[in-house]
């Protein structure tokens, strides 16, 4: 064996060993299908906050699916934070029934800001109101059960929950349909089965739920990053804080073009580095010393594996290299040839595997994709792994670009409805 495939199999066993609980998980959400919630004892009083920057087009059907839920709605209230908004979002969101909160710190940036700012507001506003609030972007849809869903879950004593996410413009795109792929895979296989195994879950950029003690416990909001979801989610497995998932269904807006995606998950990228590196070392010591599941489930996923894979393929491409320009020097023909090999075949193995974790995905979850276009459910199971090499160069980038955050705009302006019926 020579030193350079004695590297490839050292990795390959140490990925393996990694994130070998993430296979367990998917055989438990493929097998024993969606957790079932017992039924709430009382019906609980909730906010609803939403943060919108310029979401004309699309934050009236978000309050307009909140207002119809099969939930009182004397539970129920809308908060809305237009942040710097330059066009009609606060009126539009006044006149479907929400309270709007009008915000214009340009210093600070970002929904996290938002956040602190409007639960500032609401718990000097409204003290010992709410037991509970929801997060969503203003781009979001729910679905008739969800608060009623939700409550079910928050009542067996949660602090956090997390919930079904969904797209409600799958067939825009091939980029549109990957990541809504990715998203029902989180939700099934990730949440779903970490739930039914008892540790704690994720909660992912919004269609999950705070408690109230949390959030006055906590001052309002202390996540800065930029991916204060998972820097809260880390927070929480920290600090031994459990979240908990319940199958209530939300639909999202993805992104359409590749373009737009890839900054989109240049800032997550950015995001997860700035939470490794803040949080590592915390993580660490709550594995070993609290022995805490949910610690090493987030190291794993905030320490990217793609990086794993990126190192491995830039040391296989550096030999190959070196090899040829040093004429069999410094490698024989027989070694630069089973190191492409191994290049080809690692490579085909990650297509391989995305491929069956899209297939596997489409066929589990087939009833809540919303596509009237079946070519393009099809063709997604091909193009799905393409989607994800992406992720490759993103890695590499991001470890060296300065990310800000940008808003990603949202213009697919449909109802509940229409996203049932299939709509783009």
């Amino acid at each position: 064996m020579t030193p350079i495939v004695f590297f490839n199999s050292l990795v390959g066993i140490l990925f393996s060993l990694c994130f070998l609980y993430q296979g367990i998980f998917f055989l438990i959400g493929l097998v024993r299908g969606q957790v079932k919630i017992p039924r709430a004892r009382r019906l609980h009083r909730y906010a609803f906050f939403i943060a919108a920057h310029n979401e004309e087009p699309v934050i009236a059907n978000l309050v307009k699916s909140i207002k119809d839920q099969d939930y009182p709605s004397e539970l129920i209230d809308i908060f809305v934070v237009a942040d710097a908004c330059t066009d009609g979002t606060a009126q539009a969101a006044r006149e479907a029934g929400a309270i709007v909160y009008e915000r214009n710190d340009l210093s600070r940036k970002g929904k996290s800001w938002v956040m602190d700012y409007g639960f500032d507001r609401i718990l000097r506003e409204y003290p010992d109101t709410y037991e509970a609030f929801f997060i969503f972007d203003a781009d979001n849809l729910l679905s008739r059960n969800y608060v009623s869903v939700m409550n079910d879950a928050f009542d067996q004593g949660y602090l956090a929950l997390t919930s079904y996410r969904n797209s409600k413009n799958f067939g825009s795109s091939w980029v549109s349909a990957a990541n809504a792929i990715w998203f029902l895979r989180e939700a099934r296989f990730l949440n779903n089965a970490r739930m039914m195994c008892g540790t704690s879950c994720a909660v992912s950029g919004s269609g999950y739920l705070i408690s109230a003690k949390l959030v006055e416990g906590m001052h309002g909001w202390d996540f800065h990053t930029l991916t204060e979801d998972i820097q809260f989610t880390t927070f929480c497995a920290v600090h031994g804080v459990r979240i908990g998932y319940a199958p209530a269904e939300f639909f999202d807006e993805q992104p359409v073009t590749l373009k737009a995606s890839i900054k989109q998950r240049m800032r997550w990228t950015k995001g997860f580095y700035q939470v490794l590196f803040t949080y590592g070392g915390q993580l660490l010591t709550s594995i070993r010393r609290y022995h805490r599941f949910a610690a090493y489930d987030m190291l794993m996923v905030v320490g990217p594996a793609m990086l794993i894979s990126l190192v491995c393929l830039l040391a296989n491409v550096t030999f190959i290299a070196v090899g040829y320009l040093s004429h069999g020097f410094l490698a024989t023909d027989a070694e630069l040839t089973m190191c492409i090999g191994s290049v080809v075949m690692m490579l085909g193995y990650m297509y391989a595997t995305f491929f069956f974790m899209g297939f596997i995905t489409t066929v589990a979850e087939r009833k809540h994709i919303h596509c009237k276009q079946a070519w393009r459910v099809v063709a997604n199971l091909f193009t799905f792994p393409l989607f994800m090499f992406t992720y490759i160069p993103l890695t590499v980038a991001a470890l060296f670009l300065k990310v800000d955050w940008v808003p990603t705009p949202h213009d697919v302006s449909v109802s509940l409805e229409e996203v049932m019926e299939g709509a783009k």
